[in-house]
């Protein structure tokens, strides 16, 4: 079955959220030493990998948004067949590699290509399919970088903003300009940015109504007007609408940002001093100096359910989603939640959230071997710094090769710190008994006892098991 194609621009991720930022085929009919040459189809694509095929059909193997490469094996038999399979999979462009099969591209295979709107690209024969994987690689990781420093940008301005005496509409100015459109709040009709057609404007004000109602959901998104639209619920049934003529990979999480600070900025609850921290933790990097004393929860979580309803069920505006799941930080202690595995850490002050992190990501770990909703920390010391079933199996390893009374031996005269004749009469045996088994177990386990690093590994899997 063919795959869904990918958005135009960018692709489809979570609730159609760019994945990564395209390869514009202009940036590779640039490349002088790759030599590319556009002969049918749209010259502009967006390019999001490069799969190699000689299949007659090899739609069902694509996930859109590919330059596909080929000699000309493939689409000999049904040229037309060929490419409409290409394009109705989401394939961004077909590459034709001359010689050695064809000396020339089949103007059959042009003529398809134009007829259904897929860009034809000749590869010369001087130019190896990996090497236009490598470009494609090289122009896809510069991108990112790019997207990656427009995003933090993006955010550092947002926080600054956040911090004005005017917090609001400085927020949404700010949003507005980041994007590169425009920007809505709901209710109360405060806008900024560019003005919107009447049809992109009708449908973020449906959106924004749909978002904002009683049990809407958390986020919505839309396209009208040659606008990309998005609404994300804040608190009190308020909503933020984005509206973007095109889309970036960032702009979600750019936005996201924004709905959040506009949550603390719009609550009912008095949130001025929240919405302080939060600016002082985004602008300073300084938790122990945001936040109050606590006690805090770090929260990793697994599942398939909206984040954002997640840390509303949790009580909490401080999320950090993420493409499997998402961290959070709560001043109210977790229970399970419908839809999402979490491991939760000890509660911790501002000063300690680093390693309440580690405590709550060894937790999901647990719960998820557990198969449980939720898994709270409670090992202690250097012996919880690593989970359960990596530990057993360490312990197996490195233990296999002493039977059972060997263990025995070597356990009592590790607790009685090396000593003999305490050993013996903890076992009900004589000392040169525990010796024999002890030397033993040196032998066997190929280790020197005498060494406290040894001692010390071999008392932890002792423990284990």
């Amino acid at each position: 079955m063919p795959a869904a194609p990918r958005d135009p621009e960018y692709g489809n991720g979570p609730a159609g959220e760019p994945l990564t930022p395209p390869v514009l085929l202009a940036s590779l009919l640039a490349d002088r030493e790759l030599g590319l040459r556009h002969l049918a189809g749209p010259a502009a694509a967006g390019v999001h990998g490069v799969h190699a095929s000689e299949m007659p059909d090899p739609s069902p193997y694509l996930l859109g948004g590919e330059l596909l490469l080929t000699a000309g094996a493939g689409p000999a038999e049904d040229p037309d067949g060929y490419v409409a399979r290409l394009a109705e999979a989401g394939a961004a462009a077909l590459g034709f590699g001359v010689a050695p099969v064809h000396e020339e591209v089949p103007a059959a295979l042009a003529e398809a290509c134009a007829r259904h709107g897929l860009p034809l690209l000749e590869v010369p024969p001087r130019t190896p399919f990996s090497a236009v994987a490598r470009a494609v690689g090289r122009l896809t990781a510069e991108a990112r970088t790019r997207e990656l420093r427009r995003t933090t940008e993006a955010q550092q301005a947002l926080a600054a903003a956040a911090a004005r005496p005017d917090p609001v509409p400085a927020v949404l100015a700010r949003l507005a300009a980041s994007l590169g459109g425009s920007v809505a709040l709901w209710p109360g009709g405060r806008t900024a940015g560019q003005e919107l057609p009447a049809p992109a404007r009708e449908a973020l004000a449906a959106l924004l109504a749909r978002v904002g109602r009683e049990g809407g959901p958390a986020t919505a998104t839309d396209r009208a007007g040659g606008h990309h639209l998005a609404a994300y619920a804040l608190a009190g049934r308020a909503a933020l609408g984005t509206a973007t003529p095109t889309r970036a990979p960032g702009d979600h999480t750019v936005a996201s940002v924004a709905a959040v600070l506009l949550t603390l900025l719009t609550a009912e609850r008095p949130a001025g001093a929240e919405a302080a921290a939060l600016t002082r933790l985004l602008l300073d990097g300084d938790p122990a100096a945001a936040l109050p004393a606590g006690p805090w929860y770090a929260v990793h979580a697994r599942g398939t359910g909206d984040p954002q309803a997640l840390a509303a069920a949790l009580g909490t505006v401080l999320l950090d989603p993420h493409e499997s799941g998402a961290r959070l930080l709560t001043d109210r202690e977790p229970g399970p939640q419908p839809g999402w595995r979490l491991g939760v850490s000890a509660p911790a002050g501002p000063d300690a959230l680093a390693a309440a992190d580690a405590q709550a990501g060894r937790a999901l770990q647990r719960a998820e071997a557990a198969r449980t909703p939720l898994a709270r920390h409670a090992d202690a010391g250097f012996a919880g710094l690593v989970g359960e079933a990596e530990a057993r199996a360490h312990a197996e390893a490195l233990l296999g090769p002493l039977p059972p009374a060997l263990r025995e031996t070597l356990r009592a005269w590790l607790a009685h710190h090396g000593g003999w004749d305490r050993t013996a009469a903890a076992l009900g045996t004589h000392r040169n008994t525990v010796r024999q088994r002890v030397a033993r177990c040196a032998a066997l386990l190929d280790r020197d006892l005498d060494d406290p690093d040894v001692r010390m590994e071999l008392w932890f899997a002792l423990r284990v098991l």
